[in-house]
């Protein structure tokens, strides 16, 4: 592709290729002196962004993994890149695992990006030029290439939802799984990993939903009284547990917070 179509292809990523550039020097200061390239596709499987070491150039820009360059299984065959993003999932196409007899050469280790909607954006590619490159060695670029496809995501996703609070969920065998909530605890954002382990549908807009009814909070008739002694709490806390300035924030008098703690239970 042209110059001018490589960067409608970035446009088109919404801010992602913007977003994974940092990544994208990470990783490759990790692997690049391996003999290791660093590239990042669009979803259709045409690259945007590489990093290749001086040396080693000359003979990725040779194999094709140029910017530009079409790597979709359709064109390519089974290869890391297009096989990533058909198949949806972490992939390790090693050696003579390629389709073409042409790049029989290469060792090509992949893991597929998400949007902060769910859907897949790109796929991250770290492919290695050694001959001597093992199964052991793949199975641990693999992991460098899906920690850093994770972290493309989450720093996507809270620049998607920059307005929002964002929450961590405890749920590392799925990978980053962040939701976004507003100020009313609504959520209106989730990552893939949260869409799965919450059961949210996969892909979109999500429909909204308050933060307690995922996690297990507030779902019984008292939910209205353990937010309200959610907010007294809060003010509580803000004002040092001084009564007056937290009766002050909540716009009630100071006897009348007396009274709701004591309905509430909330000791100070």
């Amino acid at each position: 592709m042209s110059a001018a179509e490589i960067a409608q292809r970035k446009e088109a990523l919404g801010g992602v290729a913007a977003i994974a550039k940092p990544r994208l020097d990470q990783l490759f200061a990790l692997v690049g002196s391996s003999g290791c390239g660093v590239v990042l596709s669009d979803k259709q499987g045409f690259i945007i962004d590489h990093r290749f070491q001086g040396a080693d150039a000359p003979i990725f820009q040779d194999w094709g993994l140029g910017a530009g360059a079409d790597w979709s299984e359709s064109v390519q065959g089974t290869n890391g890149i297009g096989t990533c993003l058909v198949e949806r999932r972490d992939v390790i196409i090693h050696r003579d695992q390629h389709f073409m007899a042409g790049n029989i050469a290469m060792s090509c280790i992949d893991a597929p990006v998400y949007g902060a909607q769910g859907e897949i954006v790109a796929a991250l590619d770290v492919s290695s030029a050694r001959v001597d490159q093992t199964s052991a060695m793949n199975g641990m670029i693999l992991e460098l290439v899906r920690q850093a496809a994770r972290s493309i995501e989450a720093d996507h996703f809270r620049e998607t939802f920059s307005t929002a609070r964002i929450l961590v969920v405890d749920d590392a065998s799925e990978g980053v799984s962040l939701l976004a909530a507003t100020s009313d605890d609504i959520v209106v954002g989730a990552t893939r990993a949260a869409r799965r382990a919450f059961g949210l549908q996969a892909e979109g807009e999500l429909k909204t939903v308050p933060v307690g009814d995922l996690i297990g909070q507030d779902t019984t008739s008292k939910g209205f009284e353990r937010a309200q002694k959610a907010a007294v709490v809060r003010a509580l806390v803000r004002a040092d547990n001084n009564v007056s300035l937290a009766a002050r924030e909540l716009g009630v008098s100071r006897a009348t917070l007396y009274r709701r703690m004591k309905d509430l239970k909330i000791n100070n």
